[in-house]
């Protein structure tokens, strides 16, 4: 069985509570699809953890930014990233190097037989968000199947779900958290552990097992998150906010 996790976002206490679920179910491997840092007050302790659990990594797009330089971000968002960097550039020196050094050798995809992961999408993997509401981008969703040889699990918009290149989309609430993947090719967005974005405060996450897709949901104590946010001023309280309301 395997476990696919994404947008970490520095929420040490989300990260925590969804490798805990993950202990107590049958996996053998564990994906990290990416934006393991970025708005969140835990960026180190959370790439350690993803450096230890996580077999497959791949790179997201905040992750290259803390790397780099930020493309395309809001200002909230480039002061979550600038504050980033600095606590990866403060305190101990060795294992801020090897932090360093793991997100500089990350891959933009990764394809394994019928699957294929990315942080955002098979034609953009760093960057191109893929929303619910794109199954009405005919053009946009027939291009990117068309790089699609089965399957690709992706992240990057936070809100999980399975879309079919028939161009629906399917929300985890209406399949009953779960999915048997068939004939048709298959993007599954496997939702944000650190952020997430579709009214649900608890942390998403999917398992993989004989190609059925099930879809978690992991309680964890945002409180303790956002009273870690709130002083920072670097980072907007609009980022502990919506931890509560998942959004």
């Amino acid at each position: 069985m395997l476990a696919i996790i994404s947008d970490i976002h520095g929420n040490l206490e989300a990260l925590e509570a969804v490798l805990e679920d993950i202990k107590g179910k049958n996996v053998s491997k564990i994906y990290c699809l990416g934006d393991i840092i970025g708005y969140g007050p835990n960026p180190g302790e959370c790439i350690d953890l993803v450096k230890q659990h996580a077999q497959v990594t791949i790179l997201g797009n905040h992750d290259q930014a803390a790397m780099f330089d930020p493309e395309g971000f809001n200002a909230g968002a480039e002061r979550a990233i600038f504050w980033t960097r600095k606590q990866l550039e403060t305190g101990d020196r060795n294992k801020n190097e090897a932090r360093w050094e793991f997100l500089g050798e990350l891959p933009r995809l990764r394809r394994e037989e019928k699957y294929m992961f990315v942080h955002g999408s098979a034609r953009n993997p760093l960057n191109e968000y893929v929303f619910p509401e794109d199954i009405y981008n005919q053009r946009k969703m027939e291009r990117i199947f068309s790089l699609v040889e089965r399957y690709c699990f992706q992240g990057h918009t936070h809100i999980p779900g399975v879309f079919t290149d028939d161009l629906n989309f399917l929300s985890p609430e209406e399949i009953d958290f779960q999915h048997q993947l068939g004939d048709r090719k298959t993007l599954i967005n496997v939702g944000s552990v650190g952020q997430p974005r579709n009214g649900d405060s608890r942390a998403s996450y999917v398992t993989v097992e004989n190609d059925l897709v099930r879809f978690h949901r992991v309680t964890y104590d945002f409180e303790k998150t956002c009273a870690k946010i709130y002083p920072i001023p670097e980072l907007d309280n609009f980022l502990g906010d919506r931890l509560r309301e998942g959004r």
